[in-house]
């Protein structure tokens, strides 16, 4: 583990409360910052899995979750000090926040929210502000926020959706005023949308083409209107990163030994897995499975294994050698069709017997059917839409053995869908929280719709692996 002192320019986007334009702002700095030729570390706080692949795509590196409430706090600045490193040492790392500055866990009072993480990680805060239909009193809301936990460094503002120049120039007198820099004010005329789905943005995955145009405009757009050497010098004011990097080697404890070979796989110059003789393990990905970490493919290499991505909408089987299989979230109700389709590949999944893990998105794909279209039939269940949004923290107890998991382990996660299954859960449930039962546990087979973050849960990477014998 690296334990010196790094002194990494970093800098938190947050605002006070969604939809203020923190992923515009975000996704913008991180492109016009690589446009100067500095390589930029992407981060986002929270569970989401949308807004990274639009921070990647502008940063040209993966982007990296930093969640408390998933990882632990104590993994957050390893975190950041890892993705930060991989797969070249970063200039500048950008963290986006998630809600309002304060908001995180319900009733923890703002645990794993963005001002924990700015903490924890000893960041400045740079805040976006929707000035629509403020004047004056945005300087009051802005010196609230930066007061209301003295611990938070709120060391500039962005002022989003000004109406006029006359606009700009009431805000920037009102904030300086109490002391706080204005580095920059992006007009209402000039925004740039990304298209929306129920679950937020539209995946990156999804648009290649349309997403890399969207990504440009924002890099232009901030470039245009912010002060790019302020942000710089805001980012460079945060002391020495002193954490050890996160090192998923040590976090699993070394490579498993199997039958098919126990190597570690390692990682790439692109910060991948690199193919080696560990046992496979077929990964989802393409459009309709977007959901997933970059630490688990990360963990998985440092258990030994082989990660092989394959695309449920394209391939018509399973990567050669699969010894396991892992189908993260996503849209698989956009793909249902296309899904159902490809039937090949669904009847090798239903028949295949080795360890298979899903989330969410996996979980509707294992069954029998998602809104009347044919999907894998593995599990004994059928999925439809609804209008009801299903969202948040949770913390689950293992109500089985499986693959990953052991009766009686605690685990917090996240649930985000609208999807409901029929029936609700197996037999042998997965999980247990709020005094239900939830998921399947079928077999080699561990499926549910709750997202785990394997980096606060290492030993499931090994588990599987091991599973692989």
């Amino acid at each position: 583990m690296v334990s010196t002192g790094w002194a990494l320019p970093r800098v938190v986007v947050a605002a006070p409360a969604s939809g203020h334009g923190k992923t515009t702002v975000a996704t913008g700095l991180l492109g016009a910052l690589r446009r100067r030729g500095l390589t930029v570390s992407p981060h986002k706080v929270g569970p989401d899995y949308i807004d990274p692949g639009y921070h990647g795509l502008a940063a040209g590196r993966p982007g990296r979750n930093l969640d408390p409430w998933l990882v632990g706090p104590e993994r957050v600045a390893p975190l950041l000090r890892h993705g930060a490193s991989v797969p070249t040492p970063a200039d500048v790392a950008v963290i986006e926040g998630v809600m309002g500055l304060h908001d995180g866990a319900v009733g923890r009072r703002g645990y794993a929210s963005t001002a924990h993480v700015a903490t924890l990680v000893d960041a400045p805060v740079l805040l976006v502000l929707d000035t629509t239909a403020q004047g004056r009193s945005a300087a009051a809301l802005v010196l609230g926020m930066r007061a209301f936990d003295e611990r938070v460094r709120v060391g500039g503002v962005i002022l989003n959706r000004v109406g006029s120049p006359r606009h700009e120039t009431l805000l920037r007198d009102a904030l300086a005023e109490v002391g706080v820099p204005v580095l920059g004010a992006v007009s209402r005329s000039a925004e740039v949308a990304a298209p929306s789905r129920h679950l937020g943005l539209v995946p990156v995955a999804e648009r290649a083409p349309e997403s890399l145009a969207v990504v440009a405009a924002l890099a232009d757009l901030v470039a245009a209107t912010v002060d790019l050497d302020a942000v710089l010098d805001l980012a460079r004011s945060a002391p020495p990163l002193t954490a050890p990097a996160w090192d998923p080697l040590a976090a699993v404890g070394g490579p498993v030994s199997t039958a098919a070979g126990g190597g570690p796989a390692g990682v790439t110059a692109g910060g991948g897995p690199a193919r080696t003789g560990g046992p496979t393990v077929a990964v989802a990905a393409g459009a309709a499975f977007t959901f997933s970490y970059a630490e688990t493919a990360e963990l998985l290499a440092a258990a030994g294994a082989t990660v092989a991505p394959f695309d449920p909408l394209r391939d018509p089987g399973l990567p050669a050698g699969t010894r396991a299989v892992v189908i993260g979230g996503g849209f698989p109700e956009a793909h249902a069709d296309a899904l159902a389709g490809n039937a090949a590949l669904r009847a090798e999944l239903a028949a295949f017997d080795g360890p298979v893990v899903a989330e969410c998105a996996g979980l509707l794909y294992l069954g029998r059917s998602l809104d009347g279209a044919p999907m894998c039939g593995r599990l004994d269940l059928t999925a439809r839409m609804t209008g009801r949004l299903t969202l948040g923290y949770r913390e689950a107890v293992a109500a089985a053995d499986s693959p990953v998991t052991r009766a009686g382990e605690r685990v917090r996660g996240h649930e985000f869908h609208r999807t409901v299954t029929d029936p609700g859960h197996g037999d042998t449930p997965a999980w247990r929280f709020d005094g239900a039962a939830h998921g399947f546990v079928d077999g080699r087979v561990h499926a549910s719709y709750l997202h785990v973050h394997w980096a606060g849960q290492p030993h499931a990477a090994r588990r599987l692996v091991q599973a692989c014998r």
